[in-house]
């Protein structure tokens, strides 16, 4: 019996140490939160701040003299159309670019494609948040350019730069508002300067090339230089099918869109010139077919008279053909190029024509016959060719 209750009195005993030991450290740890010794409480916390005043480097004083100075002038253009779904129910959709102040009286300059043509309703923020309605005042779609205008006071103009002389390297920077965020700058280089063509077929000549990030809602927002100059509206990127930066942006240059700003505010549109002429684009099969000196170019087929051409001495056809059951006048002047720029084709001279303005004397490469001629033209104001 004793041997038994030896045993048993054991357990009872450690058992009762073990209840007490750990009774008496759970009470004391909820009433010293502190007792692992390495947490601490303390009443004024400590910390390491930085010495003396905020100072900038070189590097990062340009960007922030660049984005003080470029801010005020950028804004968030919003534009609003109206479609028509499966339903025939009227459907508003909402798209969002960026542009520039130009003037006190209130034009900005943005691109063609963030206003959507004369039926979008437009609403501009500036950067201080006050939002203004605007009106469409001029549309360029052969350069992606649009000027709009609110009815705001005290507006900051951008300082317009010069696009001529831009080298690869120089350092440029974007300010816009991408995906709706508005006051937003990136930063980076031009990258190259090299003509391209946008997704409708218009050709942008000298259009700056940048690594600068541009993404969706950046169009019409512009270029910077370290001056905090515009030297570029941008207008596109390449995105490789993932619909946002892939560093390849591109800019319109800023002495593509002076040319005709005077225009887009005067008549609404851009005066373009011509020569005066009607044309016929040679294949190589035509050629040999006509015997003609060139297996490319722009066959005359008519000069109007009083205009250009007819002034410079230019010929247009003699003799009646066809092509197919299409009428042509065959035997005039072949132009193959203008100031030197090989011209094959119609889009190859209205792209020339667009480079300049009515007055402007234009260098014109022609074969009359087998005879290679330049002949100066002078340019006039296109109108309804006969």
């Amino acid at each position: 019996m004793r041997k038994m209750l030896r045993p048993f009195l054991l357990g009872v005993l450690l058992a009762t140490a073990f209840f007490f030991v750990t009774t008496h450290h759970s009470q004391r740890s909820d009433s010293n939160p502190t007792a692992e010794g390495w947490i601490s409480r303390p009443t004024h916390l400590e910390l390491t701040n930085a010495a003396g005043p905020v100072t900038y480097d070189p590097e990062e004083q340009i960007n922030i003299e660049v984005y003080k100075k470029g801010l005020p002038s950028v804004v968030n253009v919003t534009s609003t159309t109206v479609a028509i779904d499966f339903f025939y129910g009227a459907v508003p959709q909402e798209g969002q670019g960026s542009g520039f102040i130009i003037d006190k009286q209130g034009h900005i300059l943005t691109n063609y494609h963030v206003v959507q043509g004369n039926g979008a309703k437009l609403e501009v923020t500036l950067s201080n948040r006050k939002k203004y309605p605007a009106k469409i005042i001029g549309l360029d779609r052969s350069h992606d350019l649009a000027v709009i205008q609110i009815n705001a006071p005290e507006l900051v103009p951008a300082t317009m730069g010069d696009s001529h002389g831009l080298v690869v390297g120089q350092k440029v920077f974007a300010i816009g508002n991408p995906f709706g965020l508005n006051g937003t700058m990136t930063r980076g280089i031009i990258s190259s300067i090299r003509q391209i063509m946008e997704p409708d077929g218009v050709k942008i000549d000298d259009a700056i090339q940048t690594d600068a990030a541009i993404n969706p809602g950046n169009s019409g927002g512009p270029l910077l230089n370290s001056r905090g100059e515009v030297i570029g509206i941008n207008t596109m990127i390449a995105t490789n099918g993932s619909a946002q930066s892939a560093g390849i942006g591109f800019a319109v240059p800023i002495n593509a869109a002076k040319a005709v700003l005077n225009d887009l505010v005067t008549y609404g549109e851009v005066r373009r010139p011509s020569m005066g002429i009607r044309g016929l684009p040679i294949t190589p099969e035509l050629a040999e077919q006509m015997g003609l000196a060139s297996d490319y170019g722009v066959l005359i087929m008519q000069v109007v008279t009083g205009r250009g051409a007819d002034h410079a001495g230019l010929k247009g056809g003699s003799q009646r053909a066809y092509l197919g059951n299409t009428p042509i006048m065959v035997g005039g002047d072949l132009i193959v190029a203008i100031d030197g720029e090989t011209v094959a084709d119609l889009q190859d001279l209205s792209h020339a024509m667009n480079a300049h303005k009515a007055g402007d004397t234009v260098k014109v490469t022609i074969y009359r016959a087998k005879r290679k001629m330049v002949v100066p033209v002078q340019l006039d104001e296109a109108r309804q060719e006969g």
